[in-house]
C-alpha cells in the first residue's frame, strides 16, 4: 500500500484533482457530477479561466495574481471559480494524508485555451509537491486538451487545491463532464508519481517513467496485468531507473485504471516529445540519429516510440 494512501474501500476520486466553473462536477463517492444540461447553462464562451483557492487572503491573492501574470484590470477577461479545502478533502482524502492536503485552499490555477493540437503546457510557481510534468501527465489522463496551465501559490505549498481547481475550470470552459473514473485515474496518477519521485529522489525521472509506461500501454494496446508489469519494468530499464516490486505493484495498480480511459494518443506523443527534448539536451540529437542508433543510445523502448512518431520528430528536429 502506498505510504500516503488511506485504505480504499473502493476506487476513489478524480483525475485532475491534481492540477487544475461553477462546480461543473462534484466529487466521487456521494458527490454527483453536474449533468451536461447543467453545464450547458454555464457561460462557456470564455477561453480564459482562473480557479482561486478559497482561503486566500487579500495580500495572498494579489501575490497569486502576480505569479499568474494577471492584473486586476485583466481579471474581467477571465471566468473565475473557487476551490475550497472541503472540495480538496472530498477528492483527495483517500489518496493523501490530511497533513499534505492541509486546512486551507490556497493554490490557484490559470487555464488559457489554445489552438487544437497544441497540447498541454504547465508552469508551476511556488508549488513543491508536484512538478509541471506530473500535472501534465495527470491532466492528459483526465482528458484535458490544448491549454496553457499555470499553477501558483502565494508561497511554497503542495498545490493540491490547484489540482481540483484545474479540473473545475476546464470542465466549465469546455462545457463537458469529466467522468468520475477519469478523475480517479488522474488523481491516483498524480499521487503515485509524487510518491515514486520521493522514493527515487528524482521528480523528473518519476514523471518520465509514468509517461513512458502509459504511452507503451496505449501504443501496444496492453491490457493484462502481466503485460503492464513487463511494460513498467522495460520502461524503467530503458530510463535507467531501479524500481522495487512494491513500486511496480503501485504503478501496475494505477495503469490498470488508466488503460480503460479515453486518452488522446496525440497528447501522449506530445509527452514523448517532452522526454525527447530533455534527452536531446543531454546530448542526443534526434535529427542526426537513425532508429537503430537511437536504440543504442536510449534503448529499444524509445526506439519504438521514435518509429511511431518519426515524421513528427523529423519535422521538429530536422
Amino acid at each position: 500500500m502506498k505510504n500516503c494512501k488511506l485504505v480504499k474501500p473502493f476506487l476513489v476520486v478524480m483525475a485532475f484533482a491534481t492540477v487544475l466553473g461553477a462546480f461543473v462536477f462534484s466529487g466521487f463517492k456521494n458527490y454527483k457530477m453536474a449533468s451536461a444540461d447543467e453545464v450547458a447553462n454555464e457561460d462557456t464562451s470564455y477561453e480564459r479561466y482562473i480557479s482561486f483557492g478559497a482561503n486566500l487572503k487579500t495580500g495572498e491573492k494579489a501575490k497569486v495574481m502576480e505569479l499568474l501574470g494577471v492584473t486586476e484590470s485583466e481579471l474581467k477577461d477571465y471566468k473565475t471559480v473557487t476551490v475550497t479545502n472541503e472540495d480538496e478533502h472530498h477528492y483527495l482524502d483517500d489518496y493523501l494524508s490530511k497533513s499534505v492536503i492541509g486546512t486551507r485552499a490556497l493554490s490557484s490555477v490559470k487555464i488559457v485555451k489554445t489552438e487544437k493540437g497544441s497540447g498541454i503546457t504547465v508552469v508551476t510557481r511556488n508549488i513543491n509537491y508536484c512538478t509541471s510534468s506530473m500535472y501534465q501527465n495527470a491532466l492528459i489522463t483526465a482528458g484535458l486538451e490544448d491549454a496553457d496551465v499555470t499553477v501558483a501559490g502565494p508561497f511554497e505549498l503542495s498545490g493540491t487545491a490547484a489540482l481540483v481547481g484545474a479540473m473545475k475550470a476546464y470542465a466549465a470552459m469546455t462545457g463537458e463532464d469529466i467522468s468520475e473514473d477519469s478523475m480517479d485515474a488522474a488523481t491516483d496518477e498524480l499521487v503515485t508519481t509524487s510518491e515514486l519521485a520521493e522514493s527515487l529522489g528524482d521528480k523528473e525521472k518519476a514523471a518520465q517513467l509514468i509517461a513512458a509506461t502509459k504511452q507503451k500501454i496505449f501504443e501496444d494496446q496492453l491490457s493484462s496485468e502481466s503485460d503492464i508489469r513487463d511494460a513498467i519494468n522495460s520502461s524503467a530499464d530503458q530510463l535507467g531507473i531501479d524500481v522495487t516490486e512494491e513500486q511496480v505493484d503501485d504503478i501496475t495498480e494505477l495503469m490498470m485504471k488508466i488503460k480503460d480511459q479515453d486518452i488522446d494518443v496525440d497528447a501522449l506523443k506530445e509527452q514523448a516529445k517532452n522526454i525527447y527534448d530533455k534527452l536531446k539536451d543531454a546530448g542526443i540529437d534526434f535529427g542526426k540519429v537513425d532508429t537503430e542508433g537511437l536504440g543504442e543510445k536510449v534503448g529499444g523502448f524509445f526506439s519504438n516510440i521514435f518509429n511511431s512518431i518519426k515524421d513528427f520528430f523529423t519535422g521538429l528536429f530536422g
